[in-house]
């Protein structure tokens, strides 16, 4: 069973491979040659979503709630995903403040990474029958750092999820297995190293960890 607990342990161990905080970061910004075709972009918040990606959805909706910055938001909402802004000192200033300042920067930023990611999640997990938090952690960071379990690296090994009667564990661990060699193998050179995220799981599966119930330690991080 997932609890409150564990789900706010798993969102922690996330939010430390995005910017080093079990709280997250909500301030944070990054600059990665990521975007389509190498382009800069920025990366933003507690769980660092992108400009080309769902940046344009957070800002939106900390519009929405009519936060102290909304107005000077406002302006930007068109040009988000469609006219870089990597160079906008004026953009990024707004970002980082509304972030220090504001709750509600903060609640719009929560309730954006548990809508589009946190709940596309738990529905793969749960449509495909799995029942333990570590293999929920594993598809919970495939969604924030790759927006989804990718088909492409499913079919890349044989083994099958609980709904079409395989071993959850064996899933787990081969899906994590597969996504670390891609990761580690990637075009993109800067997604290289990230594999510390699948090195994490694989330590923690060693550890027979799969209740999540033991510490978890990652990027100089102890997660109780």
């Amino acid at each position: 069973m997932i609890t409150p607990a564990i789900k706010q342990k798993i969102i922690a161990i996330v939010n430390v491979f995005e910017t080093g905080s079990a709280e997250g970061e909500y301030d944070a910004i990054a600059i990665f040659p990521d975007g389509r075709h190498g382009s800069r972009q920025i990366t933003y918040g507690r769980s660092q979503t992108t400009e080309q990606g769902n940046l344009r959805n957070l800002i939106g909706r900390y519009v929405d709630l009519n936060g102290l910055f909304a107005d000077a938001f406002r302006a930007y909402l068109p040009k988000i995903g469609t006219t870089p802004l990597v160079d906008d000192k004026e953009f990024k200033r707004l970002l980082k403040v509304s972030a220090q300042q504001d709750p509600l920067m903060r609640q719009a930023q929560d309730e954006t990474f548990d809508i589009l990611y946190f709940s596309p999640a738990m529905h793969f997990f749960l449509a495909e029958q799995f029942a333990l938090p570590l293999s929920l952690l594993v598809i919970y960071d495939s969604f924030i750092h790759s927006g989804t379990v990718p088909g492409f690296l499913r079919a890349r090994f044989a083994e099958r999820t609980p709904l079409r009667g395989g071993d959850e564990k064996a899933w787990t661990s081969a899906y994590t297995q597969t996504r670390q060699h891609w990761l580690a193998t990637h075009s993109k050179k800067v997604l290289r190293p990230t594999v510390y995220r699948t090195k994490t799981f694989l330590n923690e599966m060693n550890k027979g960890n799969w209740m999540l119930d033991q510490p978890v330690k990652t990027q100089g991080v102890t997660i109780p």
